[in-house]
């Protein structure tokens, strides 16, 4: 079912078709729209009233009166927005133009447990909100990707890889307990598909955007909008067996996931098995730079069996793009051997106008897709007000 603020012509699709530049006046939004005039009008003034719009100037006629020009209010809305790694927190503020700002990166060990990293996510976010309030901007809410399963109704962690006590920890409701804001809770690798789709690719219906870093996960774009999939697992490649695997155990309990053999932690314990220090990916992609033969080795290999499973998808779902983000998407070796990987293993009908590119939104895709995320739901004139204290 679509979600309310997914709706053609809600209050948060004609915001959005202003924030982007589709749209400089109601005439503009009835053409696009295809509803009404009294229609368009009356979710133009709700925006109004609520801030989040204004009219300003006229434009050119186009045979009657001048149209007033409409823009996103210079102290409209703004999402707080969180992109957790194993080993950060990565924070900032997204506007309804979909620019991130005041951004800022924590270190904080979520394999430590959930209570240490909440106390952190939560001071920093409820810090990063006073910031934007003094500036005189409206918090609508709070979007966080987390590097693990999400349940369907995102609230809370499903069994995740590497990081015990989180399973079933509720994030979304005692995060907002915390702020006293609407939560959206979602794997990073969905946000940063979102990020990628709004900001990089506005135009495409169909894409798979991967994140490749520390670990492993993609996101699928279907028709212009998220794919979660019946329990919101749609888009994990992580755990699909590859040859490469062979009989390696994986943190998930199985054998041989494309995770032990072409995740950032695996190259990276590879490489210190031959006595090479690396702890990160970033340390993977200096030494990749560098012309360092065993990190290239690897690091072609792990784009090789990431191609092999995107080639199943491709072939299925026949997506427009495959983009590939996170820290490895970085080394070329990686992302040319994901494009070849393709080429060699997929249907011409597939490849033929196929886009293989690295992202283009760099580490702030997450934080756009979830701030995004959190306008598009928060962003009406009715949207829930926050709870008149916040608790400590």
């Amino acid at each position: 079912m679509t979600a309310p603020d997914e709706q053609p012509g809600s209050a948060a699709h004609v915001l959005e078709l202003v924030a982007n530049g589709s749209a400089t006046s109601r005439a503009d939004l009835v053409r696009e729209l295809g509803l009404a005039a009294s229609t368009v009008s009356a979710r133009v003034q709700e925006l109004v009233e609520a801030g989040l719009l204004a009219e300003s100037g006229e434009g050119a006629s186009r045979g009657g009166r001048r149209p007033r020009l409409l823009r996103v209010a210079e102290q409209g809305a703004v999402a707080l927005a969180a992109d957790l790694g194993s080993h950060h927190i990565r924070t900032g503020a997204v506007g309804l133009t979909g620019d991130a700002f005041d951004i800022d990166d924590h270190a904080v060990d979520l394999t430590a447990g959930p209570e240490p990293a909440l106390d952190t996510l939560a001071e920093r976010l409820g810090a990063l909100a006073e910031r934007q309030r003094a500036a005189g901007r409206t918090v609508r809410g709070v979007g966080v990707g987390f590097p693990g399963p999400v349940d369907a109704d995102g609230a809370r962690i499903i069994a995740p890889s590497r990081m015990p006590g989180w399973h079933l920890f509720p994030l979304r409701d005692r995060l907002a307990d915390r702020l006293g804001l609407p939560v959206l809770l979602d794997n990073d690798a969905n946000m940063m598909a979102l990020g990628e789709h709004r900001a990089a690719h506005p135009t495409r219906r169909h894409l798979v955007v991967v994140k490749a870093g520390r670990g492993i996960g993609s996101g699928v774009i279907s028709d212009g909008r998220l794919h979660r999939g019946a329990r919101g697992s749609a888009g994990d490649i992580s755990h699909v067996r590859v040859d490469e695997g062979a009989e390696l155990p994986c943190s998930c309990g199985n054998i041989g996931c494309l995770e032990t053999v072409a995740s950032g932690a695996a190259i990276a314990a590879a490489l210190r098995e031959k006595g090479i220090a690396v702890d990160s990916a970033t340390d993977i992609l200096r030494l990749v730079e560098n012309g360092e033969p065993h990190a290239t080795t690897l690091v072609r290999q792990a784009g090789r069996d990431i191609g092999a499973v995107l080639a199943v998808v491709v072939n299925f779902f026949n997506p427009e793009a495959v983009i590939l983000g996170g820290a490895l998407s970085g080394a070329q070796p990686l992302v040319a051997a994901v494009r070849g990987m393709l080429y060699e293993r997929c249907l011409p009908m597939a490849t033929s106008d196929l886009t293989i590119n690295a992202a283009g939104c760099g580490p702030d895709a997450g934080l756009l897709g979830a701030g995004h995320a959190v306008l598009r739901r928060h962003t009406t004139a009715d949207a829930p007000p926050p709870p008149a204290a916040v608790r400590s």
